[in-house]
């Protein structure tokens, strides 16, 4: 019958994937997957100096590649960065997949990720404006692609867990 599906956890930045990723995987007694780990592993060198060095463009390339790789041979939890989902191939490479959408509201993503410029997509002029125009053009595809919403503002960590592992239970008797 082949490999249970890989559990996609996707979101903008400070939705808590990082955290929540492996904290469910650690739930369900799976294997934990990191595409941004993946991505540094096979590049050599921190993802900010991919973008710096190499351009967004090639960034995602590698990104969809890296991910692609991840569905095909990981059955456990995947984390997945916050703009992956933007890619058509990764869009079609997700159905049969379940797929979490963590919701995080503005302000309580902009208090989490601090507005660093260690993420290269928030380093500028404006970082809360950036982030608020990220958040909103990005919201219709991570609904389109989630088989599963959970909202973590004012969540901690084991509660999302929790509320996950009850969206996949209830997700398997359908």
């Amino acid at each position: 019958m082949g490999q249970p599906p890989c559990i996609v956890i996707a979101g903008p930045p400070g939705s808590g994937k990082s955290t929540v990723g492996p904290l469910l995987a650690q739930r369900l007694g799976v294997p934990f997957r990191d595409s941004d780990d993946d991505i540094v592993a096979r590049a050599g060198r921190p993802i900010a100096e991919i973008f710096a060095e190499d351009g967004e463009p090639a960034f995602r390339a590698l990104e969809e590649e890296v991910i692609a790789e991840a569905l095909a041979e990981h059955d456990g939890v995947l984390s997945v960065g916050g703009g992956a989902v933007l890619a058509e191939g990764t869009q079609k490479r997700l159905v049969g997949h379940p797929v979490v959408f963590l919701n995080v509201g503005f302000a309580a993503g902009v208090q989490r990720v601090g507005l660093s410029t260690a993420r290269p997509l928030l380093a500028g002029v404006n970082p809360r404006a950036t982030y608020r125009s990220l958040l909103e053009a990005r919201l219709p595809v991570y609904r389109s692609v989630a088989t599963i919403e959970v909202s973590t503002d004012d969540r901690t960590p084991a509660e999302i867990v929790d509320a996950i592992a009850r969206e996949l239970a209830l997700e398997e008797t359908q």
